[in-house]
Parts: C-alpha cells; structure tokens; sequence
C-alpha cells in the first residue's frame, strides 16, 4: 500500500510526500530494495542528492548485483560530485553490457553526463550495431559523433533515422546544423514537403520550421528564413508554462544578495587557482572561447558541467534541517551568500577533481554561471574568469534562433528575450561594480576582428604564456557537446557579426524594448 503510495505521489510531483512515504514503509521493511529506490527517486527530486546516495547505498547493500540499483548509484555519485569512481562503475556495467543495447545506452547517457565523450560513443556505437535499424539509436550516435567531431558519420546516421522514420522531426533540425548548407547540398526542399504534410498546430512544426529558417539563412534567403523562424518560435512558445518575471526577480535577488560590503576590497587567495571559468549567455562565444583556450597545452576544458551548482545546493542543503522544505529560489539564494565559502570552494574542488584531467588547468565553461559570479569570487579567489559578451542583438537573435532541447525558454518569444537580456545586463553591471577587475569582459566581435591580439590578451588574463595552436581552434580535436560543436570545427569567419540587421524588421520589437531598457543596439 505505502509502495503504491510513494509512487503515485512522485508520479504527481509530491516529493517531499513521496520521500516520507517510502521512510514509513522502510522502517517497517527494511529489506524492501524497492522502497530504497522510490526513496532515492523522491530526494534526487528533491535536489537532496546526499540523501538519494544514502539511499542507494542501502539499497545496494540488498542487492549489490541489480543493474537498476547499481545505474541509479552511479548517477547519484555523479551528482554528488564522485565522478571518478562513477565512471570506474560504469566501466564494470560496460564490460558486461556488451549484447544489450538498452543497457548500453544508459550507460552512454551516463558517461555523458560524467563529461566521459569518448565513451558515450563507444557505448553509443556498439548499440547501434546490436540494433542497426533502431531509431533512437540511430539518434543518440549521431549525437555522441557530433561532440566528438565526426560530423559526417552523424549526417549520415542522421539521414539512415529519416529515411525510415520521416515523423523523426527532432532530427531533422539537428541534421540541418551540421554543417552550412549550400545551393547543391541542402535539405530545403524535403523540409518543406514534411512541413506541408503536418497538421497545422502539430508540434512537430517547430523543429521544422527551425530546420528551414537554419537552411534558409544558409542559402541566403533570409525573408523566408524568418518567416519559418517566427512560426517556429510561436509554435514553441505556447507549449512552454513561463514566466520571465520570476527569472527577472531572480537576478535581482542575486545583486541584492551579493552587496559591494560582501567582497573585501583587495581580498586574494590561490584556492582554485587552476581554475577559468568561461561565461556568458548562451550562443555568446562562449564555445569559440573554450576552443581557443583548450587548445593551449596547459589546458583541459571540461565542458558545461553543473558541478558549481551542485556544490551550491549540497552546501545550502547542509545548513537545513534533514526534513526541512527544499527552499525556493529566494531562500536558495539568499543561504548561498551567507555560505561557508572556503567550504564551497573546496567542494566543488573536490568534485572537478574527479573528471579525467591530463593537464595542469581545466575550464568551466557553463555559459549561466554568470549567475554564480559573486560565489565564484568568494569561493575561488584564484580562478580566473572570463565573460564573452557580444552584441546585443546578434547575442539576442542568436538565442532566438536556435532551438534548444532544454533551457533558455525565454529566447522564443521577442518580449521575453528582450526582458531576460536586460535583467543579464542589470546584474553584470552590478558584478562589474562590485568586483572591479575581477573578471574580464571579452568582446565576440573583437576575438573575430583582431583574432591574434584578443588571443593574446585572453592568454595573459589566464596567465598562460602564447602558443600559436590556440589561433587554430578549429584543429581542437577534444569533444564539443553544445550547440555550437559543428560551428566551432571551422576556422574564424564574420558571418554571425551584425548577422541580425538581415532581420530588422522581424526583430523591430526586440530593439524597441533593448533601447528603452537603455541597451544600445547600434554597431555589429
């Protein structure tokens, strides 16, 4: 009864029910291996990420052989910052996954998750030979394949899932971002037909229609390029449940939090000195940044990971009572500046140390720690941090564009984008005041004006000495899982500088609100 419970009441999003559901069945069953994992399902939930390994680990001690059991340990691991003896686990799962493809495929989103690219293809690309024709994994090996760079084995998979599954609409826009499409290659044709063919309000619509506003703008046919991006974006935007004011109220709780008095004028330190933080609003340049970086032999980036937020909320949640109320954001943001930051600093520290790493300094290049800036500096006084920023309305009309699988859900509707961008802009101000010279503001369009002379300034910020590699960023061979991991495999063009005047009248609305926001719009 109580098992049924817990289920349905996670089923229904009631977490903290469900949570103490399964403890009443627990202390009454104990050797219920089931109730350990709604437990675990219910605080990972939760964001209680201690607890769900707890959990696990009780778990494991019933059944140290169940793969389930054994799968969720490992993800719990890697929340919790254990990245190198998750992967060891996985490594043991592969071994003996070797003729199942489902198996396989977890194990692959796993390692993706543990930053772990190679070996999601790997596991990626055994599973597909297991089941050559099956469409999802068609899909998750042309993903694996386009982080790690083999950009025509992923078209190819790609075109293999469509020719048998022309309703898989998701790829064909994923497809359409290989590569720039030329007058003899493209897919405009066949994208219009299977448009044509949906029903007028279907969700498959926005895939579509973002595939063709890509080619479109390929083939230099913008009117009908943001005529497709419109529809797309409209499409979108109404199965979206958001409201841009509770980020816009988030951002200026993170200001308010975060006061000049916080920071100790001058206040320095070495802990997280091998550290550089890439940040910026998405589609900023943030990737372009990380291959220039990456490619310097001292280097190691690790990619967008979440392990600064994690530590966040393992360190907030340490503060709480064990049945206490997750908090909200305020609260959540309010107890991050009231920390231990010695304590946060050498947490996350402790969890980067567990990815693969081969050289002295690493980058964390997740484009929203711009949002953790302050926490950064109080926990991490010798990282260095690098903020791309760009035109505001390339960087706007870049997000508009692109249609992501998770996040940014204000970038597809010209109001919201225009409010978000503006309480962005708001809080970097603040951190530009409250931390001067802390961090260095680097322009997208001056790295592609005067590559060589923005390498070198960025070099010496990092205090890395000159390598010429770093200006051929684009022979980079480590894995690019962003949106931009074709992009960035070719060499430095202007194509994107000023890219939005060839939509002014689509993006009029979105100037008006920058320009009265006080965002100047000129120039690009």
């Amino acid at each position: 009864m109580l098992l049924s419970e817990a289920q349905r009441l996670i089923e229904t999003g009631r977490f903290a029910a469900a949570a103490r559901s399964a403890r009443t069945l627990l202390t009454d069953r104990p050797q219920l291996t089931e109730g350990w994992l709604l437990l675990a399902l219910a605080e990972q939930r939760q964001q209680r990420f201690d607890a769900m390994l707890a959990a696990l680990h009780a778990a494991l001690r019933l059944q140290p052989t169940n793969t389930a059991v054994l799968l969720k340990f490992r993800e719990a691991q890697l929340y919790c910052g254990f990245g190198a003896e998750a992967r060891t686990g996985l490594a043991a799962l592969e071994r003996g996954a070797q003729n199942d493809a489902r198996l396989l495929t977890e194990i692959g989103n796993l390692y993706l998750a543990a930053g772990a690219h190679a070996d999601r293809l790997r596991c990626a690309l055994r599973a597909l030979e297991l089941n050559p024709a099956e469409r999802h994994l068609l899909a998750n090996a042309a993903a694996a394949e386009t982080a790690c760079g083999m950009i025509a084995e992923a078209e190819s998979h790609l075109d293999q899932l469509l020719a048998a599954h022309p309703d898989a609409f998701g790829a064909y826009y994923r497809r359409s971002t290989l590569r720039r499409q030329t007058a003899a290659a493209n897919h405009v044709r066949e994208l219009g037909v299977r448009l044509a063919e949906l029903p007028v309000d279907a969700a498959g619509i926005v895939p579509l229609c973002f595939a063709l506003a890509k080619e479109c703008e390929d083939l230099g046919d913008h009117r009908q390029a943001a005529a497709y991006l419109q529809r797309g974006a409209a499409r979108r935007r109404r199965n979206l449940s958001y409201d841009v004011a509770n980020d816009e109220h988030a951002l200026r709780q993170i200001a308010a939090n975060f006061p000049a008095e916080r920071f100790a004028p001058g206040a320095t330190g070495e802990r997280g000195a091998a550290a550089i933080f890439v940040m910026g609003l998405p589609r900023s340049g943030t990737t372009l940044v990380d291959r220039i970086l990456s490619s310097h032999s001292a280097v190691q980036s690790l990619g967008e990971i979440n392990d600064l937020a994690y530590a966040v909320i393992g360190q907030v949640y340490a503060t709480l009572a064990a049945d206490a109320a997750p908090p909200e954001r305020t609260e959540l943001i309010q107890r991050s500046a009231l920390l231990d930051h010695t304590a946060l600093g050498d947490d996350y520290l402790r969890r980067v140390a567990g990815y693969e790493r081969n050289r002295p300094r690493f980058i964390d290049k997740t484009p929203w720690n711009f949002l953790y800036l302050g926490l950064i500096a109080l926990a991490l006084p010798g990282a260095r941090i690098v903020h791309v920023r760009r035109n505001p309305m390339d960087s706007c009309f870049a997000l508009y564009k692109t249609l992501f699988r998770d996040g940014s859900p204000y970038s597809y509707d010209l109001q919201d984008l225009a409010r978000y961008y503006l309480a962005y802009h708001r809080l970097m101000e603040h951190w530009r005041r409250v931390l001067p010279g802390r961090f260095l503001d680097l322009d997208y369009e001056r790295v592609v004006a005067s590559q060589q002379q923005a390498t070198h300034e960025l070099l010496d910020w990092c205090g890395l000495p000159y390598e010429p590699q770093c200006l051929e960023f684009h022979r980079n061979p480590t894995p690019a899982a962003t949106a931009s991991a074709a992009q960035v495999r070719e060499p430095l063009h202007a194509r994107s500088v000023g890219n939005w005047r060839h939509y002014a009248e689509l993006l009029e609305p979105l100037a008006a609100a920058l320009a009265a926001g006080g965002v100047a719009v000129g120039g690009g």
